[in-house]
């Protein structure tokens, strides 16, 4: 089985770059679906998933072979996915047909089909908390969060946000919710035992992804047009660091374990790699073509 892996969805060159996170080298490139958008790891599994926007599938990848072994069909602009692997259910967001697809990964078949809210929502980003079986949608449109039963697939509630709200974070062990708001340019944090809004924290400009490390409960927010990640204590829901890194950086993906932070600088074609303990850059991975989202297999 592979062991601290980083995959790395590149959105125009339509592969996924597999790092090796001990070396901070690439081993190998798959080849996926059209423009790939968002990718999340089951470790119990070794599985990969990819959302490809542009070709309404998700690419399942063996992380032990790098190779696909499963293309689903699912909504129209599926930009998204996130693992609960307590369930080993797959969700993806669709943000052209505005519904979530809800996937088995045993049997690698779409389950169910979930619309998050009525109108435009157009979600754009997901994420799982498997303590509690709660899925959290963030549509882009309405500026509204909306929660999943996982045992149901039913809507519990929506949850105002801020504008623009692009890409969700969560923290399992805190039952913390982090969402990006990408004009509002702060991440809401939500308690998730009584779906209500915490507090909002200012980041950068534009933030985009939102990686949690549930060892340090420590946040990490790419902002995409200033450059640089914003470091935010979940204890205190303050940023305690910024952290210059390259152009346009987008995803995020967190290794508790060696408390390693990658993220995808989209306009550099790389991975910029930063050392948990003293927030700063270590080292710089040239990957694919603009580079967009990315997952880590600890």
């Amino acid at each position: 089985m592979s062991i601290n892996r980083i995959y790395v969805a590149n959105f125009n060159s339509n592969t996924v770059s597999v790092v090796n996170g001990e070396t901070n080298t690439v081993i190998a490139t798959i080849d996926v679906g059209v423009n790939p958008a968002g990718v999340d790891v089951n470790p119990l599994t070794n599985r990969i998933y990819i959302a490809n926007v542009n070709s309404d599938e998700v690419s399942v990848i063996d992380g032990a072979t790098n190779t696909v072994i499963a293309t689903i069909p699912v909504g129209d602009g599926s930009g998204d996915a996130a693992v609960n692997t307590a369930t080993n259910a797959i969700y993806t967001a669709n943000f052209n047909s505005n519904d979530v697809t809800v996937i088995n990964g045993l049997t690698n078949t779409v389950t169910a089909t979930i619309v998050p809210v009525g109108g435009n929502p157009f979600p754009s980003g997901l994420g799982v908390n498997s303590i509690t079986n709660r899925i959290y949608v963030a549509n882009f449109n309405s500026d509204v969060v909306t929660v999943i039963d996982g045992a149901t697939n039913a809507v519990i509630t929506n949850i105002p946000v801020g504008v623009n709200p692009f890409r969700v974070g969560v923290d399992s062990a805190t039952n913390r919710i982090y969402v990006s708001n990408f004009t509002s340019n702060f991440v809401t944090v939500i308690d998730g035992a009584t779906n209500t809004i915490i507090t909002n924290v200012p980041v950068g400009i534009t933030p985009a992804e939102v990686g949690v490390n549930v060892a340090t409960n420590a946040i990490y927010v790419p902002n995409r047009d200033s450059d640089n990640v914003s470091v935010i204590s979940g204890l205190t829901n303050i940023v305690i660091d910024t952290i210059a890194v390259g152009n346009n950086p987008n995803g995020v993906g967190v290794n508790p374990i060696t408390n390693r932070i990658y993220v995808t600088n989209q306009d550099d074609n790389t991975v910029s790699v930063i050392d948990g303990e003293t927030q700063t850059v270590i080292f710089t991975i040239p990957v694919g073509a603009r580079p967009f989202a990315i997952g880590v297999n600890p």
